[in-house]
C-alpha cells in the first residue's frame, strides 16, 4: 500500500502532461505545411539563366554572407544559383546527349519526392519510374543530404551543360547535376 500511493500520485501528475503533449502533436495550425519550401526565402526559384560571355567560362561565385562566411556548396538563395560549374567544364561533355530521351516534366511547376536510391550506381528514381544518375563529382553533396526523407524536389534543365539536369531540393536549397536515364 505504501508503494501504491506514490505511484498513484505520479500517475495523476503525468496524465496532464501526456494530454498536453498529445494535443500539441495534433495541432496542425502551428506547423508549416510539409511541402512548403523552406529554402530560397520560402519559394521555388525560377530556372537558372544560361550564362554567356566571360562569366560562362568560370564557376559561378560562392555565396558570401555579411559575416564573412563562404558557402561554396551548389545552392540557390534569393533566386541566385551559386556554385554552378563553368560552361566549358570538360566533366559535362557527353558524347550522345539525351541518349535516353528528354525528361519532359521539369521546371518549377513539377515537384517530386525520391522514390528509391541505388547508392552503388549513384542512381535514384522519381515516382512514375523516371530514373536518373547523379554526377560522380556531385555524389558527395547527394550523400551529405537526406534526399529520400520525403523532401520535395524540382528538376531543372541545365542551360549551361547540354544533356544534364539540376535536381533542386526545395527545403535545403541544394542542387546537384543529374542525367536522365529513362523509365
Amino acid at each position: 500500500m505504501k508503494l501504491f500511493s506514490p505511484l498513484l500520485v505520479l500517475l495523476a501528475l503525468a496524465l496532464p502532461l501526456t494530454a498536453q503533449h498529445t494535443e500539441s502533436q495534433h495541432d496542425d495550425s502551428q506547423r508549416p505545411t510539409p511541402s512548403a519550401p523552406r529554402a530560397n526565402q520560402g519559394h521555388v526559384p525560377p530556372p537558372p539563366p544560361a550564362r554567356t560571355g566571360p562569366q560562362a567560362n568560370s564557376r559561378s561565385d560562392a555565396e558570401r554572407s555579411v559575416y564573412g562566411r563562404i558557402n561554396e556548396m551548389p545552392h540557390v538563395n534569393h533566386d541566385t544559383w551559386y556554385g554552378h560549374s563553368a560552361v566549358n567544364d570538360p566533366r559535362f561533355h557527353i558524347e550522345h546527349p539525351f541518349e535516353h530521351g528528354h525528361f519532359a516534366n521539369f521546371g518549377p511547376s513539377f515537384r517530386y519526392t525520391i522514390a528509391r536510391i541505388d547508392a552503388a550506381h549513384h542512381e535514384f528514381w522519381l515516382p512514375g519510374g523516371f530514373y536518373f544518375q547523379v554526377a560522380d563529382w556531385d555524389w558527395g553533396y547527394f550523400t551529405d543530404q537526406c534526399w529520400n526523407c520525403g523532401d520535395d524536389f524540382v528538376v531543372y534543365d541545365d542551360p549551361d551543360h547540354i544533356g544534364w539536369y539540376l535536381l533542386y531540393n526545395v527545403h535545403t536549397g541544394v542542387y546537384i547535376h543529374v542525367q536522365y536515364l529513362g523509365m
